[in-house]
């Protein structure tokens, strides 16, 4: 069983890959279609694990915005 302070320090661990994707994906959204609305950044900065894999999958092919944000 974990301790408390392996406990937190995986939590603190897996929230630093969370914001390391948040911001790769948001430099990357940027370049591609300008600078982002606030409802786009707010979408990044709430978004799971999951979305963030999908919204960085997608970017690949999208021809909009919008169309980053569709996941299946």
């Amino acid at each position: 069983m974990a301790t408390l302070t392996e406990r937190l320090l995986n939590e603190g661990i897996q929230q630093g890959l969370q914001q390391g994707e948040q911001n790769v994906l948001q430099r990357q959204l940027v370049r591609r279609f300008g600078p982002l609305d606030s409802q786009a950044r707010q979408r990044l900065q709430h978004a799971t694990a999951q979305e963030l894999e999908c919204w960085a999958d997608n970017i690949l092919d999208a021809r909009t915005l919008d169309e980053v944000f569709i996941c299946h």
